[in-house]
């Protein structure tokens, strides 16, 4: 006999990690179909954008978006709208950026498959995890000045420059998550109940993928080769050699590996940066207001982030517009519930790693 349930979650619940309600229908606890609604954190920070702030304070305004992913937001806004200004960024201004980024993106990832291994009932693991992460949040405080909310990229640059004894500190940071990272990574993939819990379930084909415009981790854990950081040039990633991770299963463990790939690959990226940082100054002049339009695409930890612009010769911007992965990915998130099993939401959810904050802004 077939049991029908309808069962709503959100938008606040134990298992739910951000603001969204997901609807489900199931047959004896299978999901049938499943519909989501988000909006339930806007608070009008485009709006504010265009009415309050000064084009020099947007960066600092929308690093508030998310706390998690602030640099990213904020290095975004400055690249779209030094394209419409007069400002000359040098190439140190560039790599440090870069840094930031990537210590931004190994700190997201970590605390993504902290969320996943509690979601899915192992609490060590969150806790070593969440331990582990600690090291980048404190790299990120002795290069920004801050854990948080970073304020560092700027209009022309950014905020702090470096020295030889922060580089050396940093280094000293990377190094010691680079030495307890393959343990990490063999309680997320070799260990066998994670396996069982953990394979095969969420999946996404490559067509679906495709299909429903995913980006980011979820896109590339299905296979999609998709990456900003070689796809734009407003960052120069191609000097560091970058070339993009790409699984092929498309489930939760594929999601997971992939993440854990990246956080070894950004430790290797951070290194590089280091060693190889250009001489010159952290800060340029921005002269000027922004007159005409322009547009940003950005690497975000959670996928492709988009910024649009546009001046008309004032101190505010008459136009900006966000779009995050999130969004991107909401349709996506539907399709990958359909056929799972009602208990593997919560590890499913967390693998998808949504931010409504971001989204709803």
């Amino acid at each position: 006999m077939i049991k029908q349930l309808h069962i709503p979650l959100g938008s606040q619940h134990a298992a739910l990690l951000e603001p969204l309600r997901l609807d489900f229908s199931t047959e004896n606890e299978r999901i049938v179909s499943v519909r989501s609604d988000m909006g339930y954190v806007h608070r009008g920070v485009e709006h504010a954008c265009m009415n309050r702030f000064d084009f020099k304070k947007v960066p600092f305004v929308v690093a508030r978006v998310c706390g998690l992913c602030a640099i990213t937001h904020s290095t975004a806004a400055v690249l779209a709208t030094e394209q419409i200004v007069e400002c000359m960024v040098s190439e140190r201004a560039q790599w440090l950026r870069m840094l930031a980024l990537e210590f931004d993106r190994i700190h997201s990832h970590m605390l993504c498959l902290a969320h996943v291994a509690e979601s899915s009932g192992y609490e060590a693991l969150f806790m070593h995890t969440m331990m582990e992460r600690e090291r980048v949040m404190e790299a990120q405080e002795i290069l920004s000045g801050n854990r948080v909310q970073f304020d560092y990229a700027t209009l022309g640059g950014v905020t702090r420059d470096m020295d030889s004894q922060c580089a050396q500190a940093l280094l000293a940071k990377v190094g010691a998550l680079k030495s307890v990272l393959s343990g990490l990574r063999d309680r997320f993939e070799a260990n066998w109940s994670t396996q069982m819990r953990f394979k095969g379930v969420g999946a996404i084909t490559l067509e679906e993928a495709y299909r429903l415009g995913t980006v980011g981790p979820i896109a590339r854990a299905a296979g999609v080769r998709t990456d900003i950081r070689i796809e734009s040039s407003h960052l120069p990633y191609r000097a560091l050699g970058f070339e993009p991770i790409v699984a092929l299963e498309g489930d939760l463990y594929a999601r997971n590996r992939l993440r854990l790939e990246e956080i070894a690959q950004s430790i290797e990226l951070i290194e590089r940066i280091l060693e190889g940082l250009p001489e010159g100054a952290h800060l340029s002049k921005v002269r000027g207001r922004p007159k005409g339009e322009a547009m940003a695409r950005i690497e975000a930890p959670r996928g492709e982030l988009f910024y649009y612009v546009r001046g008309n010769g004032g101190a505010i911007f008459e136009r900006l517009r966000i779009r995050t992965p999130t969004y991107a990915n909401l349709k996506a998130f539907e399709a990958i519930f359909l056929g799972q099993e009602y208990s593997s939401i919560p590890a499913i959810l967390a693998s998808l790693d949504p931010c409504m904050s971001c989204t709803a802004k």
